[in-house]
């Protein structure tokens, strides 16, 4: 599915790049395992056989990371104002876990929208920094941005 080089996404984890492909001897039964490099400076190693179930994809394109940050530009939520806070963080995290980037965006647009109005509580606090990072992580490799040229990049998608 992946080769050496590939850029991806690790849903929960992060962007990376798959480093090497190795075969690895474990209970007597051979495996192939990627290597993958994330860019928060993690090594993981994935059996090839779990890769689909675990949700790891490859980075976007840029056309599609354009219109994500094309939709941060909106100043209406996607969640619904009336959920509590529980609803609204359970709704958040599902989102988050698919690892799907549209989702993913509208829970930091979301969140930072609300936190301009009023402080997050500080799970919601938690949930947007994780969420930011994890975006800030695939747009720095979609694009070839460090680390904070992305952080402005999406501040920039959200408050304009």
């Amino acid at each position: 599915m992946f080769k050496i080089g590939d850029n991806i996404v690790y849903p929960m984890q992060g962007a990376g790049t798959v480093t090497a492909i190795e075969e690895k001897d474990l209970f007597g039964e051979k495996q192939n395992y990627y290597i993958i490099n994330l860019l928060n400076n993690m090594q993981i190693m994935i059996p090839s056989e779990k890769i689909s179930a675990i949700g790891i994809r490859f980075v976007t394109d840029s056309n599609t990371l354009e219109t994500v940050l094309s939709n941060l530009r909106s100043v209406d939520l996607y969640t619904n104002e009336s959920f509590t806070y529980k609803e609204r963080y359970t709704i958040n995290m599902t989102k988050i876990k698919s690892g799907d980037l549209i989702q993913s965006s509208e829970v930091i647009h979301d969140l930072m929208i609300l936190e301009k109005g009023k402080a997050l509580n500080s799970s919601e606090k938690q949930m947007l920094n994780s969420a930011k990072k994890l975006l800030l992580s695939e747009i720095s490799l979609a694009k070839g941005l460090t680390e904070e040229e992305a952080d402005t990049l999406l501040c920039s998608s959200v408050y304009n």
